[in-house]
């Protein structure tokens, strides 16, 4: 997963590689595409395949892998102005938009479409693309909402406009997610989740929310960047609400107001090294139990708004910050809710408002957070949001078009090698008791992978799309994903849904589906290309198999069973020397960045940094196996030169190279469970005695650590 800022999930116990994965098989050299459509200002698209002579022959891979694999890359692909960082498959994103725009364009051209799903995606193309009709609309569209928040007479009818705001703005559906620092939501996050125990029940979860900085440590740490950025958001808060028109004393007093509330909500919220630990969150309460918690605020008034089903039971994840809600109910004073509430009002629709909005919102999001320099084009927007809110319409086109079945079948054949490559390392942990590792084999057996896309696509027959409304289009198609999601409740679990689109960059492992997913979007050159050989496929996309079905081994996956339930299925003692095994990655991944102002933590990340160690390993031995069938070695010298094995490890380590501004990584730090690419790359290989052997790395080096290296699976 790249320092990319994450996309919060419906569902609970995610185990992704990253939210926008920059894997490759790369050390690229450039391809044009030519797909009929131009990128923009006339630009073709190029996207990047694997040639092994753009490592560095001037550096040494034995001091910093990274570097030797990356450094000339990294020097010809500067970030772009409208980037916060960019990497090896930025063009691929971009090919993939570029596709996703051709298609939305002939939906939105004036000859009758084919169908009425195409004429709705056609429609949203159509009103997203519409900058003067968006201009002209002003803040019609959502007046009613900022005028129905002032005339709040009593705090009574808080949970209403809570339950209108979840409504109305993307990605407030709360479940689950343990890679992130809460739900994207105004006051708390609400939505269906798996139950931990019983993986066939869909219950109903209350997660921690209501902050618009990136997690808990932006409103509490001391650090001077981060204070200097706190200052900045009350400042990006202020300027929002005098765009709303406000007077800019009372723009001045709601952003005092905003920023305390949310302070202490974030004071409330568990850290995400805590949310790592599944038995933090599975606190199980009845809606009695709830309603104590929290009796200052309505939960009937809003359970009915928002049209949940009534569950067996929910699931809090932090009862504490239950408590946080209760007291800042009765003690902040109303004008203070106003003020909280038309801030969420606004910040959860500004990418839908007039140019003055956006450009606020980017100013501090885009630019002060993320290091971009300028806005990217409206086209990349609109398809971005067409993406999200009608994603499966747009997904089964690009599939259509993008995924053929022989990719399928040969990913499906990799992941096959690459369990069964799993599976034959069990045997030679010594760690491991047999009881353990009999269990560890029913689970590994268990594993659904699912590639592409889904095998059902998406109804979107109940969203009304305007041609002429774009914002009000927003909220329909969030009200639509909320009423979806809630409606699992109290129903069985669907094994076959997807929690991202066909044309996402991205790979997830989900624990309690026990599956591993792989969208279309990702399974394409520098990707997965059919034309390279083995060694480059097994480098970039074979990892990414290894490193998910990893995950279901991890520290926080190794807690659920084959069927997805939270049941300790190791031996006591196994599970000690687990745990001593683990804790020398997290303390090889701890380290102060003095350059960014911030310390990495390796128990947040230490997920990530298993399977990235395992993923490797297990990647390396199926490639052996195959080649093995063709009666090859990974010691064979191909025609550049480079054996199997060294090609492997450099289409691994340019799959991770990716040049960031400082605001990204430091924000990637503070909230993202996986490591910074270069620690990603270098950690892994100084622990692998097939590296060393690889490129004849002596013990002392910087990529050998000998007796101190760390190996898990």
């Amino acid at each position: 997963m790249h320092p990319s800022l994450f996309l919060s999930q419906p569902k609970p116990r995610r185990c992704k590689a990253r939210p926008t994965l920059p894997l490759g098989a790369v050390l690229c050299v450039v391809l044009t595409l030519c797909i009929g459509t131009r990128a923009d200002a006339g630009d073709s698209v190029e996207l990047s395949r694997f040639m092994s002579t753009l490592a560095d022959p001037t550096l040494d891979p034995c001091t910093d892998f990274y570097q030797y694999a990356c450094a000339r890359w990294l020097g010809q692909n500067p970030i772009p102005a409208d980037q916060g960082f960019w990497t090896t498959t930025s063009n691929l994103k971009l090919w993939n938009q570029t596709v996703l725009r051709e298609t939305l364009e002939r939906a939105a051209s004036p000859a009758p479409s084919p169908s009425p799903v195409m004429r709705q995606v056609g429609d949203y193309w159509a009103a997203c693309m519409d900058e003067a009709g968006v201009e002209q609309a002003g803040l019609d569209s959502l007046a009613t909402d900022l005028r129905r928040i002032d005339g709040m007479r009593s705090k009574a009818t808080l949970a209403a406009e809570v339950a209108r705001l979840h409504l109305s703005a993307p990605n407030s559906t709360g479940g689950f997610n343990m890679n992130d620092t809460g739900t994207p939501a105004a006051l708390f996050g609400f939505g269906p989740t798996q139950d931990f125990v019983d993986s066939t029940l869909v219950v109903a979860a209350i997660d921690q929310g209501g902050l618009g900085l990136p997690g808990r440590d932006y409103y509490v740490s001391e650090a001077p960047k981060l204070l200097e950025q706190r200052a900045q958001y009350r400042e990006h808060v202020r300027k929002m609400f005098i765009l709303a028109r406000a007077s800019p004393e009372r723009a001045s007093r709601d952003a005092d107001a905003v920023l305390e509330i949310e302070t202490a909500l974030a004071l409330a919220s568990m850290d995400p090294v805590a949310r790592r630990d599944t038995k933090n969150l599975n606190n199980v309460r009845t809606l009695a139990q709830v309603t104590a918690a929290t009796p200052s605020f309505n939960w009937a008034m809003y359970l009915k708004a928002v049209g949940a089903p009534a569950p067996r039971h929910y699931v809090v994840a932090t009862p504490r910050f239950l408590d946080a809600v209760e007291r800042l109910i009765q003690g902040e004073s109303l004008s203070h809710w106003k003020a909280y509430l038309r801030w969420w009002a606004l910040h959860g629709r500004a990418d839908a408002l007039p140019k003055a909005f956006v450009d606020e919102n980017f100013s501090f999001f885009g630019r002060v957070l993320s290091g971009a320099r300028e806005l990217r084009p409206r086209w990349r927007r609109c398809v971005a949001y067409a993406d999200r809110d009608l994603g499966e319409a747009l997904g089964q086109a690009y599939v259509s078009r993008a995924f053929p079945p022989s990719s399928k079948q040969r990913v499906e054949a990799m992941v096959e090698r690459i369990e069964k490559a799993l599976d034959a390392r069990l045997d030679q942990l010594d760690w491991m008791t047999s009881e353990t590792r009999t269990a560890a084999r029913v689970k590994l057996q268990a594993i659904e992978s699912k590639i592409g896309y889904p095998a059902h696509f998406r109804d979107y027959s109940h969203v009304k799309v305007s041609r002429t409304n774009f914002l009000d289009n927003i909220a329909q198609a969030a009200a639509f994903e909320v009423r979806r999601q809630l409606a699992k409740i109290g129903r069985p679990v669907d094994r076959a849904e997807w929690s991202q689109t066909p044309p996402t960059i991205n790979a997830y492992c989900d624990a309690q589906l026990n599956s591993i997913n792989f969208s279309a979007g990702m399974l394409q050159p520098p990707l997965f290309d059919a034309s390279l050989d083995l060694s480059v496929n097994y480098g970039a996309i074979g990892v990414v198999i290894g490193h998910e079905i990893i995950h279901g081994f991890d520290d926080q996956g190794r807690k659920f069973d084959g069927q997805g339930n939270l049941r300790d299925w190791w031996t006591a003692d196994d599970a000690r020397k687990y745990d001593e095994q683990v804790a020398c990655i997290a303390r090889q991944y701890t380290r102060e960045l003095p350059e960014l102002g911030v310390k990495t933590d390796g128990r947040l990340t230490l997920g990530e940094d298993t399977a990235d160690n395992g993923g490797v390993h297990i990647a390396l031995l199926a490639l052996q196996s195959a080649l093995r069938e063709e009666g090859k070695s990974l010691d064979d010298v191909g025609a550049d030169g480079l054996t199997a094995r060294q090609r492997f490890f450099l289409s691994f380590a340019f799959s991770w190279c990716s040049a960031d501004r400082p605001e990204t990584a430091r924000r990637h730090v503070l909230t993202n469970p996986h490591s910074l690419p270069r620690f990603r790359v270098n950690n892994p290989l100084a622990n692998s005695p097939d590296f060393q052997e690889a490129f004849a790395c002596k013990a002392g080096t910087p990529m050998s650590r000998g007796a101190d290296a760390c190996q898990v699976w």
